[in-house]
């Protein structure tokens, strides 16, 4: 399933990060609060299970997520501003990191660093901003798919018809839920419109 946000809100929180002269510290701001919006919808119907607090009138049970039962995994670097506001609003959740870097020539995805937790029945929040040619996506998807977990949710911000379709198609059971898919693919494997590479916009890599 693929679920594409359409709020008025989400739309000027991308055009913010298109514009050139939006800076780093503005761009992973943006970058983390379309995250949040990413998590609340992915999480929607996730189960509760009663939590037991102490709050000002004594002991009480109150419905929370269980968030031990969730990993959010990032794709570095350009993931790291999406696994911070994730893990801003799942304090209780655990981290996991993988790094795959982009063949400028082939155009496919080499991992070259696997930090991942025990998956296995737990359920897997993978984000990364960009969704492109969908390879890199597909390999982290089927890395984690090797670890056992319950489910697998993934979050981008921006994605092209291509990227998207390609994941879908080899990860059927996988939800995919996205801010902005875009038009298309340039001749080069770009994002178009899209918003640069976001990695370096983040952190002013030159």
């Amino acid at each position: 399933m693929v679920y594409e946000l359409k709020n008025p809100l989400t739309k000027t929180l991308i055009t913010y990060l298109r514009d050139q002269k939006t800076g780093a510290v503005g761009f992973r701001h943006t970058i983390a609060e379309l995250t949040k919006q990413l998590v609340y919808e992915a999480l929607k119907d996730f189960p509760l299970v009663k939590k037991e607090i102490t709050t000002w009138q004594g002991e009480g049970a109150f419905n929370a997520l269980d968030e031990k039962e969730i990993i959010v995994v990032t794709v570095l670097r350009a993931g790291m501003p999406m696994l911070e506001s994730a893990m801003e609003l799942l304090p209780g959740a655990v981290a996991g990191f993988l790094a795959m870097k982009r063949d400028e020539t082939t155009h496919k995805s080499v991992l070259y660093y696997d930090r991942l937790p025990d998956c296995k029945g737990k359920t897997v929040l993978l984000v990364d901003p960009m969704l492109a040619t969908g390879g890199s996506m597909k390999d982290a998807i089927a890395l984690i798919k090797s670890r056992a977990p319950k489910k697998i949710i993934a979050l981008n911000i921006i994605g092209s018809p291509e990227g998207v379709k390609a994941v879908e198609s080899a990860h059927e059971d996988v939800d995919i839920y996205i801010s902005q898919i875009d038009e298309k693919l340039s001749d080069d494997k770009f994002i178009l419109p899209g918003l640069g590479d976001a990695g370096d916009r983040s952190y002013n890599t030159l």
